[in-house]
């Protein structure tokens, strides 16, 4: 009897207990703090019009010596993958100094670049050369590549701090995203704090993008929508030379028919439109200026894209992210890039590698080979498909060259 009494009196306790469990548990929510985010999925369409897979980073690191990364000869040129996720930054805002913490999963991708110092960067221990070429040997057998994510336990978020913030080429676009208002933040490290305006991180995934795009043979441009959440926004570019322009798309279709730009527009009006599109996902406008400027030399160079918003759904799945306490507000804004090999752009490369234009060559940059094996997979006349695979010979091995000198 009394064994019977005492273990009803544990169990009601224990019950009792458990609401105060769960909200131990919960993670605490800050009204005062506001989260703001963006970031690219660079992509390039193959024969089938869906992310081909490429060699996302070669190719110049256009990142500030201060940044950290993986650094082995094989981390460069060794992962593949259908999608660069390209700088996205993470900003805070609160009028009121506190410390938050921060985790971000990354599907089917690896964390390869941040800022500041992480607490945790997984899977760890890559910056030895025989974990990599594990890892490497990993990806090759699966097909894809393991899940990775990183994390900053303690974040100091200080309203008005006017502390000096690492510096180096002002001619790097990496600066343009500390245009907003932001609140500054610092880590602790071994070494001493390190501070900034925003979280920053890069990757390389193998996850199937959102859309695809195809070329009909009357010159249109057919984007196909492959989810279940509407594209928000949509534009298609282009870049001849100095002439450029660019046409905005329904978006609400599940796959619009574009014609190509007429190529009369200028910088200003497209720079107008790009921001009125972030601005209407939910950006600051500082924010959609600094996200503009940072990737104004990239995603408006040479040739042809399509340029999408990303689905919140989308980016939630493929990149979760944690933040304690959570803030009020999260904005997060992502813009896919496809890029297109149209036949504008294949007549270019073919006759550049003809005349050994390397000029032209290197306005392609990191995306010339995948251009080259589009070309090839389309090609039936076998004395030019000889011809165009002497041409990726060529690339590959300037590739292998870069990446061995970096």
């Amino acid at each position: 009897m009394k064994s019977r009494l005492l273990a009803s009196a544990v169990l009601a306790l224990s019950v009792a207990a458990l609401p105060a469990l769960f909200r131990a548990q919960t993670p605490a929510s800050d009204p005062g703090l506001t989260a703001h985010e963006w970031g690219t999925f660079t992509s390039i369409a193959g024969k089938d019009g869906r992310a081909a897979d490429w060699l996302p980073l070669t190719g110049s690191t256009d990142l500030p010596a201060f940044v950290e990364h993986f650094q082995t000869p094989n981390f460069k040129g060794g992962v593949r993958g259908t999608v660069r996720m390209e700088t996205p930054v993470l900003y805070f805002y609160t009028n009121h100094a506190t410390t938050i913490s921060v985790h971000v999963s990354f599907s089917e991708g690896l964390i390869t670049e941040w800022y500041p110092h992480a607490s945790r960067v997984e899977p760890a221990g890559l910056q030895t050369q025989a974990h990599m070429v594990s890892y490497l040997k990993d990806w090759s057998r699966r097909q894809k590549q393991p899940d990775s994510s990183i994390s900053w336990d303690s974040v100091s978020l200080q309203p008005n701090d006017s502390a000096s913030l690492p510096g180096g080429d002002r001619t790097n676009h990496y600066y343009a995203a500390r245009q907003t208002s932001s609140t500054p933040l610092r880590i602790k490290t071994q070494s001493g704090e390190q501070t900034e305006k925003f979280l920053f991180y890069r990757g390389v995934a193998s996850f199937t993008v959102p859309v695809s795009v195809n070329l009909a043979g009357d010159g249109k441009i057919l984007a196909e929508n492959h989810t279940s959440q509407e594209i928000p926004a949509m534009l298609v570019f282009e870049r001849r030379g100095e002439k450029m322009g660019f046409r905005i798309a329904d978006a609400s279709q599940a796959a619009p028919a574009l014609d190509p730009p007429e190529l009369n527009a200028t910088m200003d009006s497209l720079k107008q439109a790009v921001e009125d599109m972030l601005i209407a996902q939910g950006l600051y406008q500082d924010e959609a200026q600094a996200m503009f400027e940072t990737w104004r030399d990239s995603w408006f160079e040479e040739g042809s894209r399509l340029l999408y918003v990303v689905p919140r759904e989308f980016v939630d799945s493929v990149l979760p992210l944690s933040i304690n306490p959570s803030p009020a507000e999260i904005v997060r804004v992502f813009v896919g890039r496809m890029e297109l090999v149209t036949p504008a752009t294949q007549r270019a490369v073919e006759q550049a590698f003809a005349t050994h234009d390397h000029a032209t060559l290197a306005r392609y940059d990191r995306f010339l080979v995948p251009i080259l094996e589009t070309m090839i997979a389309n090609e039936k006349n076998p004395a030019k498909k000889a011809q165009l695979s002497e041409y990726l010979n060529d690339a590959d091995n300037r590739q292998i060259t870069e990446n061995t000198l970096k």
